[in-house]
């Protein structure tokens, strides 16, 4: 059997929908940035918004004085509509066209964010790399937050099934490198009207073993 092309599917999305017609859209990731209100990240901060494509949290970010954001998303097409809609700004962005899944870094992060990535990976050859990485590239104090569909939310989005979290089993993958700082679920309104139950949790990265 024909190994699922995950890249060719969100090019094909990107590619045949509008910005405000996808399931995902936020005119005000408010949640986002709330997070990074409430957890008092500093602006010289290292981030990396994971699957980010062409959402609106990195122009927020750069409003509220943040200047080393790096933008990751499989789809190349995603990530060119938001350099487009940037201007001059996007070069203030670091992009990023890679699976998240799989993504290398080079550098380690003060403030990891994945709103709705991470609920994509249903098979533990990609989960597991995924919190691996995760685990090594942020640094001690650092901050990771996460966001996917809830056991009350969507078991499909976009034509693919999602993998659905709780505070507990969200909390569990990450336990053993981060403390958790507080979880939250609530209900995003999609653009036709639907309802999604999200959980969103924001963990501390603890200090490295020696």
């Amino acid at each position: 059997m024909k190994e699922f092309d995950r890249k060719a599917h969100w090019e094909q999305v990107y590619r045949t929908k509008e910005l405000e017609e996808v399931g995902w859209y936020q005119p005000i990731p408010k949640t986002s940035l709330k997070f990074f209100k409430d957890l008092k990240v500093p602006l010289d901060s290292r981030i990396i918004d994971v699957g980010g494509g062409d959402s609106f949290l990195a122009d927020y970010l750069l409003e509220l004085g943040y200047h080393d954001i790096t933008v990751l998303d499989i789809s190349e097409t995603a990530i060119e509509r938001a350099k487009n809609r940037l201007g001059e700004n996007s070069a203030k962005i670091k992009w990023v066209v890679a699976d998240a899944a799989h993504f290398k870094p080079q550098r380690k992060y003060d403030f990891w964010h994945d709103r709705a990535a991470f609920h994509f990976m249903t098979e533990e050859k990609d989960i597991s790399p995924y919190v691996s990485t995760v685990q090594r590239h942020i640094r001690s104090g650092g901050f990771l937050v996460i966001g996917t569909f809830s056991e009350q939310g969507p078991e499909t989005c976009s034509g693919l099934r999602i993998k659905q979290y709780s505070e507990s089993t969200l909390t569990g993958l990450f336990r053993e490198h981060f403390d958790k700082v507080k979880c939250i679920t609530l209900d995003h309104k999609t653009p036709s009207g639907t309802l999604q139950n999200y959980v969103f949790c924001g963990f501390r990265r603890l200090p490295a073993r020696q």
